[in-house]
């Protein structure tokens, strides 16, 4: 893991988070239990830049939250981006940003059970972010995959697990969860792979 203070340096020479961006973050961290699943703006930053260069049409994001990341991807210039969220509580939250950063009608928000609504979206996706139950990463890759188009690209987040993925706990499901999907994808002659050790880690695979 990334020192404190080195990301704490990496932030102050960063640009400034967006100001709908950042009340956002503000009311994650005031109302949410679990305000940490946020992707915050280092990461909503380079979900951005990466849309940005490589440009993609369709994106699926499996894991809304309260919409941070969904947001910067639909900034990152995406023609559309299909967002689904098992937590119907977060609803209001995730469309009043959606609406405040003016992209409401670039984002369509799915409630539900993301295994159940996948096959029903018939679409080719440029670009997959899993950031989700992590039991369910790689039932989640394995669907995805034969809708994600010759070269598109699939983005695990928390690929370290706060570098629980070196103790190989097996009384917690989410680390075997974790190591079961970065295993998977790293054997995967379909892809090409980078697990970037940027926050809690973004596992990027290329589809060849």
């Amino acid at each position: 893991m990334i020192p404190e203070e080195i990301e704490r340096y990496c932030e102050a020479h960063s640009s400034q988070e967006l100001s709908f961006l950042a009340s956002l973050n503000r009311e994650t961290h005031l109302t949410q239990v679990y305000p940490r699943m946020i992707s915050g703006p280092m990461q909503g930053t380079l979900l951005r830049f990466i849309c940005r260069m490589i440009k993609p049409e369709k994106v699926l994001e499996i894991g809304t939250f309260t919409g941070y990341s969904a947001i910067n991807l639909a900034l990152g210039s995406a023609k559309m981006v299909h967002t689904i969220e098992i937590n119907p509580e977060l609803e209001n939250i995730i469309r009043r940003y959606l609406k405040e950063a003016g992209i409401e009608n670039h984002v369509t928000l799915h409630i539900g059970e993301a295994m159940k609504i996948i096959p029903t979206l018939n679409e080719c996706w440029d670009l997959v972010f899993i950031d989700a139950d992590k039991p369910n990463y790689l039932n989640y890759y394995n669907l995805v995959f034969p809708m994600v188009r010759q070269g598109g690209w699939i983005l695990a987040d928390n690929a370290l697990w706060d570098g629980k993925v070196l103790t190989a706990d097996t009384s917690d499901k989410d680390t075997l969860g974790i190591i079961e999907y970065n295993e998977f994808v790293q054997k995967d002659p379909r892809v090409e792979n980078l697990l970037l050790p940027f926050r809690d880690g973004l596992m990027i695979a290329r589809k060849i």
